[in-house]
């Protein structure tokens, strides 16, 4: 059996719906699918990104002008020690997922009258509560953080499932590129990249399914 849920926008929501799925339904894995901006120039609107690892960009500590990364839930303090690098896609998965990548095909579409088949890839995406539409914060985290793309829930996600020893895949497709017009680009395109993210789950629920 598998448990169908929309969480809504932001980490509490995304925490929320992860936590009543692993405790209250007894879900054994968590396929997390929407959408993200771009940190990386290469990912395109449309390409597909599954989270090699999840940050949650916007927890830590900030001390003369300069932000320290921190693990979620511990008291974050100004030391590049203390520097949390995320959740990542557990080890076993790994494989079987490039696999996924190598040999899956989406649909093809069309973006500003240009027509291509969109790509699978693996990065870091980072999550934090602001939508991005800001060229120069984005240079900024793509940076600290040597992040591809950037959202509001997958990592928060990700916490919630360490906790329970719970297997999470995050699966984002781009829908804008995180900068000044991102308002516009998102309008435009978050349904196409939405139906991107959608059509790959059923094959990553299998493969869940096939390691269990």
């Amino acid at each position: 059996p598998v448990v169908l849920a929309q969480c809504g926008i932001g980490k509490v929501n995304a925490a929320f719906a992860a936590t009543v799925l692993l405790d209250r339904l007894g879900c054994r894995d968590v396929v997390f699918c929407g959408v993200a901006g771009s940190l990386n120039p290469e990912l395109r609107v449309g390409d597909v990104l599954i989270a090699r690892r999840l940050v949650q960009h916007d927890y830590g500590a900030l001390a003369d002008r300069a932000f320290w990364p921190a693990e979620p839930g511990r008291i974050p303090v100004a030391e590049a020690a203390a520097r949390h690098e995320g959740y990542a896609l557990p080890q076993g998965l790994v494989q079987r997922l490039e696999a996924l990548a190598q040999t899956a095909r989406l649909p093809p579409i069309r973006v500003q009258g240009v027509e291509r088949e969109p790509r699978i890839r693996f990065g870091v995406v980072l999550t934090g509560d602001t939508f991005l539409n800001c060229a120069y914060t984005r240079s900024e985290l793509q940076a600290l953080h040597e992040g591809d793309a950037i959202e509001m829930e997958g990592a928060a996600v990700a916490q919630v499932a360490a906790k329970f020893g719970a297997p999470c895949v995050v699966i984002r497709t781009i829908s804008d590129e995180a900068s000044g017009g991102s308002h516009l680009a998102f309008a435009e395109f978050a349904a196409l990249a939405a139906a991107n993210s959608a059509a790959l789950t059923p094959a990553v629920v299998k493969i869940l399914v096939e390691a269990a």
